[in-house]
């Protein structure tokens, strides 16, 4: 499927904003709209030029926000939809653009359309969810919520028991309660949620990022009902909203820019080997250079052809569903992870915290819905401040608990030092901006990347531009084979990479962009 790219995704660098823990500025330990606002000269000043917020509107927050309970109505704790709509105008002031996060598959049992459809006899909303029409049924392979209502059946749920499945039908449905994609049902969710993208792209969002996206039609054989549904979905898109950019939460790139999304991220779970670089027992990006980064290769290989080597997959520094990256990458590493991140194609995203390091804080009391991921949404790390310059709120009512370190890293004092994780992301950013050969659509090739070995090299071409990068995280001097002769460097850190007899030798804990 041909899928207009809107232009300003060609370079766009996406910082990911956690709302509840970004700025709090009225004082209640909950970050808000406000704070987005007042801090997007910071985030312009990195060099990120997109942000993805997590979901801000109506919840419970039994997930974070994953529980929507209006979707038209932007969540009281971070402001209103007039707040909304200035965070919007704000950041368009500044050239930059903004995603919101749109959760199609599910909402909160608190939302008026489950309170409905929890109703025995039928109305507009008894299928808008996925139910059997027995009690005794549960629907197969998903768990589910019963015996809460006067309604006979059990509803369907995609994750936490207090997220109903909505319905956009079966692609082969094989019980009587399953509904084809269709049937009335399903298809009223589907205008539902055409509406829900018209009333915040009216307002002003440049687009969404979509939880779950591959999950919407069940027993959807290849996925070729949901690619079919996301289908439907670009056309209204492409009718009424040509510049809308849409980012898939799916891990499958041939799959979702087939129905026409514009990205796919890279997830951390499932089959994409993503957690080769990060987070196992031995990263790749670990300076004790014990890591494989050779199935992360075959597999991106192997996207990247299925999508038509248009290299929009995107890998993120890490997210609000992930251990933190300096959980297990340190010190210069985190440097070198970033030139990796910032020289791949599709767009880079950087999650909050992560270009001054911050870390992972250990053993929290789950906060809602967090779990094991709780240490990765704690507050901003901003000045030496009280709360880090995060909220003036007593530590106790924060909405998690920060680093308590006494060297923990604020913005403030890497801003001040030319050294640091922030000003080298900040470098790698300008640099990525000044050639289209390492930007979202330039194509890439893998030069080196053999099991077990170090380093990474592979070769980024735009036009008549190509660029070699070479990226070695571990502790020890290493080299391939290679005839390459670069005619210029234009990024070095750490050691050096040479180029003589056949034989390209990295430094310890180096990389380098060069011109060939």
């Amino acid at each position: 499927m041909s899928t207009n790219q809107p232009e300003w995704l060609d370079n766009a660098v996406f910082y990911e904003i956690y709302p509840q823990s970004f700025c709090d500025t009225n004082g209640d330990g909950i970050g808000d709209f406000n704070g987005i606002i007042s801090k997007l000269d910071y985030i312009k000043e990195l060099g990120c030029n997109a942000i993805w917020l997590n979901p801000c509107f109506a919840s419970p927050f039994g997930d974070a926000g994953y529980d929507v309970s209006d979707y038209y109505s932007a969540a009281p704790r971070y402001g209103t939809n007039e707040d909304l709509k200035r965070l919007f105008e704000e950041v368009h002031n500044r050239d930059m653009h903004v995603l919101l996060d749109l959760v199609p598959g599910h909402t909160s049992v608190e939302h008026k359309w489950f309170k409905e459809s929890l109703k025995a006899e039928h109305n507009e909303f008894t299928d808008r969810y996925v139910w059997t029409d027995s009690i005794w049924e549960e629907p197969q392979g998903m768990g589910c919520i019963r015996g809460i209502s006067d309604r006979d059946g059990s509803c369907a749920v995609n994750f936490f028991s207090h997220q109903p499945a909505l319905n956009y039908g079966f692609y082969k449905p094989d019980r009587p309660w399953q509904q084809s994609m269709d049937d009335e049902g399903p298809k009223a969710t589907l205008e539902e949620l055409k509406n829900i993208m018209r009333f915040w792209l009216g307002m002003g969002c440049d687009g969404f990022r979509v939880d779950m996206a591959g999950s919407l039609v069940k027993h959807d054989e290849d996925s070729k009902g949901t690619i079919a549904l996301w289908q439907n979905v670009r056309e209204f898109l492409d009718n009424e909203f040509p510049s809308a950019a849409m980012v898939s939460e799916w891990g499958e790139p041939d799959k979702s820019i087939q129905g026409g999304f514009h990205m796919d991220f890279l997830l951390h779970f499932g089959p994409s080997h993503y957690n080769d670089l990060f987070r196992c027992e031995e990263p790749f990006f670990s300076d004790r250079g014990k890591g494989d980064v050779s199935e992360f290769v075959a597999k991106y290989k192997e996207n990247y052809e299925k999508s038509e080597r248009k290299g929009l997959i995107c890998i993120p520094s890490g997210n609000h569903d992930m251990d933190r990256l300096a959980r297990s990458i340190h010190g210069d590493n985190l440097k070198i992870a970033f030139a990796f991140l910032l020289s791949m194609p599709g767009a880079p995203f950087i999650y909050y915290g992560d270009e001054i390091g911050m870390r992972y804080v250990e053993n929290l009391v789950s906060v809602e819905g967090g779990y094991g991921r709780t240490g990765s949404r704690s507050p901003m790390q901003w000045d030496s401040s009280t709360n880090a310059g995060f909220s003036s709120a007593p530590k106790e009512k924060l909405y998690i608990p920060q680093d308590e370190s006494a060297d923990r890293p604020t913005a403030e004092a890497q801003l001040a030092d030319k050294n640091s994780l922030y000003n080298e992301i900040k470098k790698l950013i300008t640099i990525r901006q000044k050639h289209a050969a390492l930007q979202s659509k330039g194509e890439i090739e893998f030069v080196y990347a053999e099991k077990n070995a170090y380093p990474l090299a592979y070769i980024r071409s735009a036009g008549d531009e190509k660029l070699l990068v070479v990226i070695n995280p571990a502790d020890r001097e290493v080299s391939f084979d290679s005839n390459i002769m670069p005619k210029e460097s234009i990024y070095s850190f750490g050691g050096t990479v040479s180029f003589a007899d056949g034989k390209v030798t990295v430094s310890p804990k180096s990389a380098g962009y060069y011109k060939i």
